[in-house]
């Protein structure tokens, strides 16, 4: 869906009304048709869970962090699963099970697979693997890492039986090598492959992609497809949406943690159920209200580690708060609906939007409003502040029509920083009015976006 100007601001102003009220926005519902099957005219959540034996499992036989038996339980697993139905009837998951958790004959172990195999039967939940604990091709070679998606795709599968295979796969990231892997020899064609803005935080680093499906480029697991020949066939999904504000800083500069949005950690842990809740809600409500409304569909991605020391009143909350405000939303597999974008964009030819106001809530400046435009050639982000009603700057711009290259060593860098980042880390990422940028990459942007000034 194409929005001019006028329509760009007529959103962008009952967003505004709307959040002030509290209440969601719906310009654009009655020209939005949804079905079951489509993409547009709908909203969406996906929500995954990862079960684990040790905290980071960099490789099948190398842990970091400490070893989580104790807090996967049966217990645990049934109390969590219950608040997933208590809070949205009907909603499905995907459970991602580690190489430990996917080995393990401890008799927690065992009932906790033969648990994940009985929801599957019972809610249609989606039983996969995640190889290294997020960070794979930190560790490990893009050979080993084809070999445990292979044999931990098969033990996943052999959970359920009868044939089964997954939709998807959980990575956290993953290199556009091993996707293409996935595509053609796995044949899935939906894998959770980035971490959108994660930067300075964990074990490695992810900055430079677009938060919304893409096809990857053979060259960059961040960078879209730019081509036939550049294509992999395998839809690369965000992590866990995120609060766009907190987002553009590094890893916790300036005493706040980047990742803040609807995950738990950094919301209902950091500030509360209650305030936690605010911003988990604020952050959906970025794309099930505006988002949603100017680019004709919304998603938004939630990931929880069952050993999180968090209770999971939290989760049920959130997903009944998302219920009774998006009452029409569906909660589908992540591969469900990364199938469903796959049908609808058969190529890269999205053209995303969205704008935000902070909450006030941690990295969330109140004060502070966020556009982002994010296709096929570029990425961008303009900053300002609009209770003084300053000039918007450049705070990201990041070709993807030039070369990219992922490491070749085993590092946590891998990011793809284009001629200004937002994590302001270079000298080069001083934000600047948008007529600062050259004349080609300013043509490149009114090709994409015509009505931005």
């Amino acid at each position: 869906m194409h929005l001019s100007r006028k329509n760009f601001l007529r959103v962008s102003s009952a967003f505004v009304a709307g959040t002030l009220a509290g209440t969601p926005g719906r310009v654009l519902s009655s020209i939005l048709a949804p079905g079951a099957g489509n993409l547009m005219g709908n909203r969406f959540l996906t929500f995954n869970c990862v079960i684990r034996v040790n905290q980071i499992e960099v490789a099948r036989d190398k842990n970091v962090g400490m070893d989580e038996r104790e807090m996967h339980t049966p217990e645990r697993l049934n109390a969590f699963r219950e608040a997933v139905e208590t809070g949205f009837p009907g909603a499905k998951m995907t459970w991602a099970l580690s190489w430990l958790a996917l080995n393990d004959m401890t008799d927690n172990y065992v009932k906790i697979r033969e648990q994940v195999r009985e929801y599957h039967h019972r809610y249609d939940d989606d039983v996969t693997f995640i190889p290294g604990a997020y960070f794979a091709n930190a560790y490990n070679s893009i050979e080993q890492v084809n070999k445990d998606l292979h044999d931990g795709i098969a033990l996943a599968s052999g959970i359920v039986g009868n044939g089964y295979r997954p939709k998807s796969v959980v990575a956290g990231f993953l290199s556009a090598k091993n996707m293409q892997y996935l595509a053609e020899k796995e044949n899935i064609h939906v894998c959770q492959g980035n971490i959108w803005s994660q930067f300075s935080i964990d074990n490695q680093d992810g900055d430079g992609s677009v938060c919304y499906p893409y096809y990857p480029s053979k060259e960059h697991f961040c960078k879209p497809a730019q081509s036939k020949d550049d294509f992999i066939d395998c839809v690369n999904l965000d992590g866990w949406t995120v609060d766009f504000l907190a987002a553009r800083r590094a890893g916790f500069a300036e005493h706040f943690n980047s990742r803040m949005g609807v995950g738990p950690i950094e919301t209902i842990g950091a500030f509360g159920a209650s305030t936690g809740l605010k911003e988990m809600m604020h952050s959906t409500a970025i794309h099930f209200d505006t988002g949603y409304q100017l680019n004709g569909f919304a998603w938004v991605t939630n990931c929880w580690e069952l050993s999180l020391p968090i209770d999971v009143s939290g989760l049920r909350d959130w997903l009944s708060a998302i219920k009774t405000r998006w009452p029409t939303t569906r909660a589908i597999t992540q591969g469900e609906f990364g199938l469903i974008w796959r049908k609808h964009f058969t190529s890269n030819n999205f053209n995303y939007r969205f704008i935000e106001r902070g909450s006030g809530i941690g990295g969330s400046d109140v004060d502070k409003e966020i556009r982002w435009f994010m296709n096929n050639d570029f990425r961008l982000a303009l900053l300002r502040n609009w209770q003084e009603s300053t000039p918007e700057k450049v705070i990201d711009f990041t070709r993807y029509d030039v070369p990219a290259k992922e490491p070749d060593t085993f590092t946590r860098k891998w990011s793809l920083l284009g001629e200004i980042n937002q994590k302001g880390t270079r000298p080069q990422d001083m934000p600047i009015p948008l007529d600062q940028l050259s004349a080609n990459d300013r043509a490149l942007i009114r090709r994409r976006v015509p009505d931005l000034r």
